[in-house]
């Protein structure tokens, strides 16, 4: 017998799975905080579930402040919303940035899988110079071979969600989903 798929996770692959004919269905928003307290928010590309876990899989550049605000305080948040079926998740978790130095070998094949599992093209923006930085009129051009493993400014960013708010607008629903300390998980109706 398989595991058991939580409900929250079941409501977004079914959201996902029926929305994939959209390109920006994969695309989320991942709300961080910066050092001075204020929020920080991007759009970022949900990279599907670490192996085993309901853990959230997005790539980053090492370079990038939301690596910096992971270490600072290392909570987040994402929002999805699925235009064609008026379903929103807001998923709170823990979050880690998984980079070249990381020890664990677990946490190491995630990081080589989610390198090997990207486009060429998406790799490339990996050896591009400073994100955020005043731009080069002619950057350097850096040939990658597919073979090629990771390169240092390649990181995962996980999710390890504790908390999700599904809303459903078409049908007037709101569910509270919440993890225990124990990784059990709990659901609450509430009002929309």
């Amino acid at each position: 017998m398989g595991e058991r798929i939580l409900p929250w996770r079941q409501l977004l692959e079914s959201a996902l799975e029926s929305h994939s004919q959209l390109q920006h269905s994969r695309f989320c928003q991942l709300a961080t905080v910066r050092a001075n307290g204020t929020p920080a928010n991007r759009t970022v590309v949900f990279r599907g579930f670490a192996d085993g876990t309901d853990n959230l899989l997005f790539t980053t550049d090492s370079r990038s402040n939301k690596v910096q605000e992971a270490q600072h305080c290392p909570v987040a948040e994402v929002c999805y919303y699925f235009t064609d079926s008026w379903e929103q998740f807001r998923i709170h978790g823990d979050i880690e940035v998984i980079s070249h130095t990381e020890d664990d070998p677990l946490k190491k094949e995630i990081r080589e899988k989610s390198w090997f599992s990207s486009s060429l093209q998406t790799r490339k923006q990996f050896t591009w110079p400073h994100p955020g930085q005043p731009k080069e009129s002619h950057p350097e051009e850096v040939r990658l071979e597919s073979t090629q493993p990771p390169v240092d400014t390649f990181c995962v960013v996980t999710l390890h969600p504790v908390e999700v708010d599904y809303l459903h607008l078409k049908q007037h629903k709101r569910i509270v989903f919440r993890s225990s300390s124990g990784g059990d998980w709990t659901s609450q109706a509430v009002n929309p």
